[in-house]
């Protein structure tokens, strides 16, 4: 069995070159790209919402680390065929209606990308029917909104209320976040889950729907 430890650590600290290096290494070396990814990236990747969870990493770190994940998977891709690569689960992630802020979505799609889970982000100025609309074309698992503006805070209530309309609130578990939201706005409007950061959304999303 190989050794992912170096793979993982260039994977931390954002070393674009290594970690590439190392990917190939261990692809040449016979390891199973199923193994690399999992046991490698993806176990750099969570190392890293945890560090940034305690606040031991940083936003441009955890970029860098975002973007070394995605270039080892360039290697690894011609070894996965359509729907070879099982995803954690398929989230559908927006800022809501009248908000244009898209940093902190941004980087929880790309924690939860790195973590394994399917994005299907729907950018920013998310109406409570476009989301139920893509809800209803991809069926997610969790539908993702996050607000930076408590003006656009009811936005999310609208959301849910629209998922229940449409008959799909009970086939899926809402998360929320954003600079102005709290645990009990979230408890309020009967969200599933509520997320301080990327590094805690991962974790949250993790735990709604019962994977490692």
């Amino acid at each position: 069995m190989s050794d992912y430890k170096a793979l993982i650590e260039a994977v931390i600290k954002g070393d674009i070159k290594t970690a590439v290096a190392e990917t190939q290494s261990v692809l040449d070396a016979g390891s199973n790209a199923r193994d690399i990814l999992d046991k490698g990236l993806i176990a750099g990747m969570d190392e890293v919402g945890e560090r940034f969870s305690k606040g031991q990493m940083f936003v441009p770190q955890m970029l860098r680390s975002a973007k070394t994940m995605k270039e080892c998977m360039k290697l690894l891709e011609p070894f996965f065929q359509e729907g070879d690569i099982t995803s954690k689960g398929k989230v559908l992630i927006g800022t809501v209606k009248g908000d244009l802020h898209d940093i902190g979505k941004n980087l929880v799609s790309m924690m939860m990308e790195g973590a394994g889970f399917t994005i299907t982000d729907l950018g920013v100025d998310v109406s409570p029917e476009s989301f139920v609309q893509k809800a209803k074309e991809v069926e997610p698992d969790i539908v993702a909104m996050s607000a930076l503006l408590s003006t656009t805070m009811p936005s999310m209530p609208r959301t849910i209320e629209a998922l229940q309309r449409a008959g799909i609130r009970d086939k899926v578990k809402v998360m929320i976040g954003g600079a102005p939201v709290t645990e009990k706005y979230a408890q309020e409007i009967k969200a599933d889950s509520y997320a301080s950061d990327a590094g805690s959304a991962v974790s949250k999303a993790k735990n709604l729907l019962g994977v490692s």
